[in-house]
This record gives structure tokens, sequence and C-alpha cells, in this order.
């Protein structure tokens, strides 16, 4: 956590990420370079904090959130969401609208559970982990496959935000790879769609896989955090 001026920046990380990946670590070097307040942390069953993956639910992680949102951070934010946090962001914009100053989203993945999973699962999978509670996944990042419960799948179906009209007023910014192979593009375009906000903006960039840390991608992403923050200001 870094103290500094408003509005501070909360990074969101994605799924079986940290917060200590490039993203994160490049938002708290430009923070700090700008004197900006910043908070990087790690949902329960991830990185440093403690608890078991298998445990965990986009309920669970949303709780994390708005722990850290209540808790740790004061004043107004701009939330910055990589994938899974790109959901996260969009759940605690709305429960706590009056605390977001904006957000920015990376390959931002609202409701994948139901649409990048359950829906893309054959019939076996589907019975097996109705049978086992369990499904392990191969992961493009990882040696080790990624195991997906049915817990996360159903407590998933709680949280769907992208089924009607998202009351979230503030301004966003989402910027999403067109080459990406877990998230689609078109994401964004859902999002944008869906969201109440009238400042929506969204950066397609083509060649862009998901995790976007390139030099580039994190030059872009910090650019567009004082794009965000100068908006705000009416600057």
């Amino acid at each position: 956590m870094l103290e500094g001026k408003a509005p501070g920046v909360i990074f969101m990380g994605g799924l079986m990420s940290d917060m200590s990946g490039s993203k994160a670590l490049a938002l708290e070097v430009h923070c700090r370079a700008v004197g900006r307040a910043f908070v990087r942390f790690d949902y329960t069953g991830h990185g440093e904090s403690s608890g078991q993956f298998t445990d965990g639910t986009i309920g669970r992680w949303h709780a994390d959130s708005l722990a850290i949102l209540d808790g740790i951070a004061a004043g107004r934010q701009i939330l910055v969401g990589s994938s899974m946090g790109g959901w996260q962001m969009l759940l605690a914009a709305r429960a706590r609208p009056g605390r977001i100053a904006g957000m920015i989203g990376i390959a931002a993945a609202p409701d994948f559970t139901e649409d990048l999973m359950w829906q893309q699962f054959d019939a076996a999978a589907k019975a097996k982990i109705r049978a086992e509670g369990i499904l392990h996944l191969p992961s493009d990042y990882e040696d080790m496959p990624y195991p997906v419960t049915l817990g996360l799948i159903e407590d998933g179906r709680d949280h769907l935000l992208l089924r009607s009209p998202l009351e979230i007023p503030c301004p966003i910014h989402l910027i999403h790879g067109m080459a990406d192979k877990d998230v689609p593009w078109q994401t964004a375009l859902n999002i944008a769609e869906a969201v109440t906000s009238e400042e929506v903006s969204v950066t397609l960039v083509k060649g862009g896989g998901h995790r976007l840390s390139e030099e580039a991608d994190l030059t872009r992403l910090t650019a567009a955090v004082e794009s965000m923050a100068a908006r705000v200001h009416g600057g």
C-alpha cells in the first residue's frame, strides 16, 4: 500500500494470479513516481493470502475486494481489474458507487464461469464436475492444470452482470487484446453496452494476448490511469 494523492488506485488481479505480477508492480512504480495512493492485494487462496484456492468463489473474492475498499483504501478510487479482476471491479462499483472514481479493465472477464467455462464444457465434463465437485483444466500459464470447482460455477451464477443493464455511472476504459485466446475481445463491447455510464471507451490491441504485460502494454496502462485521474479532476 502507498499513501498519496487522490484518486487512489486499487489493482484487482485475475484468477490464480497474485499481486506480484507485472501489471501490479508497474502500477506501483508509476503511482510511487507521481505520488498517487495505490493498493494491491491477494484474494483468499491466492499469492500470500491464507486459505485454499478451491474454497474460493466469485462472491468470496468480492468480499475480499470490498474489505480492501472499505478498510484499507481511503477516498475515491480508480479500480484497475485484470481478467477476473475486471468482474470484481464491476461488482465493487455496483456495491460502492460513491467510492469509485473510474475503472480500467484489462481483458475484463465478467460472467466467465458461465460463459467461458460451463457453457463450453461438454457433457462428460459437466457430468464429472457434478459427480466429483471439481474439474482440472489445462493452463497456458502454469505447468499444472488449474482446478475449477462446482462451487465456483454455482456461486458465479449469483453474480452474473451482463444479462441486464448494469447500473454503473462512473467513467470506464476497457483495454482488450484482439488475439486473446482466453476471453474474447467482444466481451469488452458487451460490457460497454451493459453499463449505464455514458463515459465508456474501448481500446482494442491488435495482436495483443490475454495478459497484456509487454512494455508497450504497461505504458498504455499507466497512461490510462493518469488519463482517468485527469478526467476525474476535470482536466
